[in-house]
């Protein structure tokens, strides 16, 4: 399998499962993800995602440029539609991502990351948008994500260059969260998805929601989003249970309820 999807727990790992080839990304590799994507959707169990890739050398290098010089224009064309609704439905799963960042995360590799909700990343890694380097641009929402997250001079300093940037940089301007030496990059991040799934899953469901669309509106609009979002958590089991466990002094038991 080129992607294989694995649960411990109430947190799932999606890994890509091509270290011979930087875990780069083909036809096959994007289906197979695509498949996993939208059975974690449907898994209650599944409270938290873990992306990552497999060895210790990269996390994603992007696309498979081997495969993509025996494309004609329009399997190209149905490549790139492929890989951006791919992360996207990715980025649309209703509760926590985290992008453990083990190794070199280039091009698509990068986008795949921005797709996710939170960044791990190894203290040795690099990441970048290299795209414009080869001729092309990043077509999987990375002048979309990027910008949103560093901010729109930097990231067209970044795609403009091509420019390659270490952890330490990719920590200093907020592209990820924590950087930490490569053999706790998976430990960080379940450590991470742990304190996350302590919370009720509908909450974090819809407080994902509110962020991630009120983000694109004005203030106004993006209060109604979190009013409605708000709402939809009242009358849940979850919330009641919260407030019982606050009064008797114990942790909350949380069933997406």
């Amino acid at each position: 399998m080129t992607v294989t999807f694995r649960k411990e727990g109430q947190i799932g790992f999606l890994t890509i499962e091509r270290p011979e080839v930087f875990n780069c990304l083909n036809v096959d590799t994007l289906a197979t993800m695509r498949e996993h994507i939208a059975e974690i959707a449907l898994d209650k169990e599944v409270r938290a995602v873990i992306v990552t890739g497999a060895g210790e050398k990269a996390f994603c290098a992007g696309a498979d440029l081997k495969e993509r010089r025996t494309m004609t224009e329009q399997q190209v064309q149905r490549f790139i539609r492929l890989i951006r609704d791919t992360f996207t439905e990715l980025e649309r799963l209703p509760k926590p991502i985290i992008a453990a960042i083990n190794g070199a995360a280039f091009g698509g590799g990068t986008e795949l990351a921005l797709s996710c909700d939170l960044r791990v990343m190894s203290e040795t890694a690099q990441m970048g948008l290299t795209e414009t380097s080869l001729g092309i641009i990043p077509g999987a929402g990375g002048t979309q994500r990027l910008p949103r997250i560093v901010g729109k001079a930097k990231a067209k300093e970044l795609i403009f260059t091509a420019r390659r940037i270490s952890a330490q940089e990719a920590l200093q301007i907020g592209l990820v969260n924590r950087i930490v030496p490569q053999a706790e990059v998976i430990n960080t991040a379940v450590e991470l998805a742990n304190e996350i799934i302590a919370n009720a899953p509908i909450a974090l469901a819809q407080a994902k929601y509110a962020i991630d669309f009120g983000m694109e509106v004005d203030l106004a609009t993006g209060l109604a989003i979190e009013s409605n979002a708000y709402a939809i958590t009242i009358p849940t089991k979850d919330r009641l249970e919260g407030l019982e466990a606050f009064k008797e002094k114990r942790k909350p038991v949380y069933r997406g309820e």
